[in-house]
């Protein structure tokens, strides 16, 4: 009983303490599980906050508001005025924050007081208030009359007329001017053209492409110009205020109105992806970025009566040619249709090669603007046009040596040269003033000759302004002058054991030994100067080529400073030596399975009609007086010519001199009318055969007074004033000292369209004329 009872209670006490023990481990666990829901729920509490005040932040920044407008960078366009506004912009006032006024002005600002009839084939001005058009000559005021014809029902193909519209409703001017008159294309078509007065409306997501082509890099790049010209198009309507639904052409999800019918949602998913990729990342040719409106935006599809197709087709056809590099005897011509029928508008075109179909596109583009008061895009919708230029050689020089201009600035002279049809971009790279091109082999060359680290090319910057322009339908032609303008840059052959490469560099008094200061020429006994200009002609033609027309300077050498050196020799034969060993250098370059250019560009001088420059290898530029004897020495003696008359399309002139000795300056200022009206091969009484030499003609802006502050309003409208000369070539009575009416009012419309692209370019008259049309000319 003993051993019972003490058993027992020993078990009684191990159960005891276990079950205390039991008790304890669960308590123990209970708390630690307490503990540890305590630590989750304060994580959980940090996370959710955290969550909360990321979503309150994201909410804050792609809030839909109207109150607040974001800009929208467009660089690769070149526009300024980039701010896509939500709202209309109804000008009004301006908030405190506001204090600079013109940040609140766009390039166009809607003329909201003006409403524009068709008059005798002229727009005539009306004042327009609250949906009243005041009549001034029958002293009465009433509402604009129904549209012609009333509104094309659905299908039937046809659109409104531009010059009238429905009451209340005020016509823009640019409106009127586009359906209203002679056609509004610069430069003009030269073969059959009918364009018809009604128009389309159409959304910008409407249009779609289709290339038919059997060549590869001619689909490529024709795929990529028509990006562009979707890109510019979405930039000028920006540039008018338009909203970003109205770019696309669509509402918000949540605000479809009732009843308005909705297109199916494959093509509602199809432009919500195109609106979201065009609202953060916006495609260029060169495959740069630009930033979107900073916004997220779904998107439905409306059919309403403000539009009146359902698709744009844009057809491209090239089949004859695959060439990309441009000749001098590329085809560049065109065809183009636009027909409209049961709510599908179609444009075809027709080239030869990728430059007729890109010029067939710029035209297309020029047919379409933004009617700031329907608030939709419209086109022309009945159009034949056949367009072949005169001259194939259209030209634009730029002097980048005596002010240094940034790859936007050369970009945006590019998209100028693009729309006026001008095709060669003549890049005058060095000068004696600075030498900015960094070449791999002679890094020197710019270290010693450039004005800044940051004042320079790079064998990368002219890859992408040659990939830049090739989209665009324009060759760049680079020039190293030489052997005279060449003086800072070269200085260093000495220091590097290669001897002097350049004579007389920055020599006083410079009157005596160049053109105009600093002075430089190259050395044309040293070898080294040769083999430096062989691998500069190398790499350019290793980015920029095959070219077959090349430039190599030439002009304005100046004996007296060769001689005090080599006074033992013939100046002429000598510069004859020198030249023949740059186009041999030029030769090397190329390269043994490379084509070289079949022609090399050289400047008129005193020089050029030496007996040793062969007529079937050297083609001349002349920059002399039209009337200067050589212009006659050169056609007989049997040269190409390439015109750039000083006194009609130097655009550099007229601004005075910009030093007090020596005639630094050329006068007086060559307006666009005296650009235009310049056509030297009737004033030279040319035979049809002898015509065949003159290869076109280039615009030459050197940059001793102009930087890039200013480069733009120097070369526009000017330059375009060229283009038409070049590819229209029209014909006026001879002895007419004016330019027709006509050609005033497309040249108006034309610049507001540089505007548009972000040019500033220079107005041709008050804005009084331009609303007024035909009364100040």
């Amino acid at each position: 009983m003993l051993l019972s009872h003490d058993y027992n209670s020993r078990r009684s006490s191990i159960a005891s303490t276990q079950s205390r023990n039991i008790r304890v481990t669960v308590l123990k666990n209970m708390f630690k599980k307490i503990a540890l829901t305590r630590s989750a729920l304060k994580k959980a509490i940090v996370v959710v906050s955290v969550c909360a005040l990321a979503s309150f932040l994201l909410l804050l920044y792609w809030n839909d508001s109207s109150e607040s407008t974001k800009p929208s960078s467009t660089m690769a366009m070149g526009i300024y005025n980039t701010h896509i506004v939500d709202g209309s912009l109804d000008g009004g006032p301006m908030s405190a924050g506001d204090s600079v006024r013109d940040s609140a002005i766009p390039v166009n600002p809607i003329e909201r007081l003006w409403t524009y009839r068709c008059v005798n084939n002229r727009c005539v001005r009306h004042h327009f208030v609250d949906g009243v058009e005041e009549d001034f000559d029958t002293n009465n005021a009433h509402q604009q009359p129904q549209q012609h014809g009333g509104q094309a029902p659905a299908g039937a193909g046809s659109a409104n007329t531009g010059s009238s519209s429905s009451p209340g409703k005020r016509i823009p001017y640019l409106t009127c001017t586009m359906t209203c008159g002679p056609i509004n294309i610069w430069p003009q078509p030269t073969g059959a053209t009918t364009i018809g007065s009604k128009t389309s409306r159409f959304r910008l997501s409407d249009m779609h492409v289709k290339i038919v082509t059997k060549f590869e890099p001619v689909d490529k790049l024709l795929h990529d110009a028509y990006d562009v010209l979707r890109a510019e198009v979405r930039a000028a309507m920006v540039t008018h205020g338009a909203t970003l639904e109205e770019i696309e052409g669509a509402v918000p999800a949540a605000s479809v109105p009732a009843g308005v019918q909705q297109l199916p949602r494959a093509e509602e998913r199809s432009l919500a992806t195109e609106v979201n990729d065009a609202a953060t990342v916006g495609r260029s040719a060169g495959g740069s970025e630009t930033s979107g409106v900073g916004k997220i935006h779904f998107f439905k599809l409306v059919s309403d009566k403000r539009y009146d197709v359902d698709a744009f087709e844009v057809n491209v056809h090239v089949e004859k040619s695959g060439d990309t590099h441009l000749t001098l005897h590329t085809d560049e011509s065109y065809n183009m249709t636009v027909t409209h029928s049961a709510r599908v508008l179609i444009v075809k075109i027709t080239a030869n090669t990728f430059f007729g179909a890109k010029h067939g596109l710029t035209t297309l583009q020029q047919l379409i603007w933004f009617d700031d008061e329907e608030r939709t895009l419209k086109v022309l919708n009945k159009a034949s046009i056949e367009d072949v230029p005169k001259f194939n050689y259209r030209g634009l020089m730029l002097d980048t040596s005596r002010h240094y201009f940034t790859v936007d600035a050369i970009k945006r002279t590019i998209i100028g040269m693009s729309h006026s049809k001008l095709n060669r971009f003549h890049w005058h790279i060095t000068d004696s003033q600075s030498f900015p091109f960094v070449s791999r082999h002679y890094p020197q060359l710019a270290r010693y000759g450039a004005y800044s680290e940051r004042e320079v090319y790079t064998t990368d910057d002219v890859r992408e302004l040659t990939a830049f322009a090739k989209v665009r339908g324009i060759q760049i032609i680079p020039e190293i002058d030489a052997p005279a303008h060449a003086g800072n840059g070269w200085d260093w052959g000495p220091k590097h054991g290669l001897g002097e490469l350049s004579l007389c560099i920055n020599q006083q008094p410079w009157s005596n030994y160049c053109g105009e200061p600093p002075c430089g020429q190259l050395n044309p006994k040293n070898n080294n100067t040769y083999l430096i200009l062989q691998k500069l002609y190398e790499e350019l033609l290793e980015i920029v080529g095959p070219l077959d027309y090349f430039h190599i300077g030439g002009d304005e050498v100046n004996l007296e400073c060769w001689q005090q050196h080599f006074n033992d020799s013939d100046m002429r034969t000598l510069w004859c030596d020198f030249m023949l060993q740059a186009y041999h250098r030029l030769q090397l370059a190329s390269g043994q399975n490379a084509t070289a250019p079949r022609l090399v560009g050289v400047w008129s001088s005193g020089l050029t009609s030496a007996p040793c420059l062969s007529k079937n290898t050297f083609a001349v530029q002349v920059w002399g007086g039209s009337k200067w004897p050589e212009n006659f020495q050169l056609i007989n003696s049997g040269y190409s010519l390439v015109i750039s008359h000083v006194d009609a399309w130097y655009l550099d002139c007229g601004f005075g001199s910009w030093r007090s000795t020596g005639d630094g300056a050329c006068s007086p200022y060559r307006n666009w009318q005296t650009v235009y009206k310049h056509r030297p091969w009737e004033e030279m009484k040319l035979t049809t055969l002898q015509m065949r030499q003159i290869l076109g003609g280039e615009a030459c802006m050197w940059t001793e007074q102009v930087d890039e502050s200013i480069l733009d309003a120097r070369l526009w409208p000017r330059a375009s004033a060229l283009a038409e000369r070049l590819w229209t070539d029209p014909t006026e009575e001879r002895y007419s000292e004016s330019v027709p009416l006509e050609v005033y009012n497309r040249m108006s419309v034309f610049r507001n369209h540089l505007l548009e692209l972000g040019l500033r370019a220079e107005p041709i008259f008050p804005k009084y004329c331009a609303q007024n049309q035909d009364e100040c000319v």
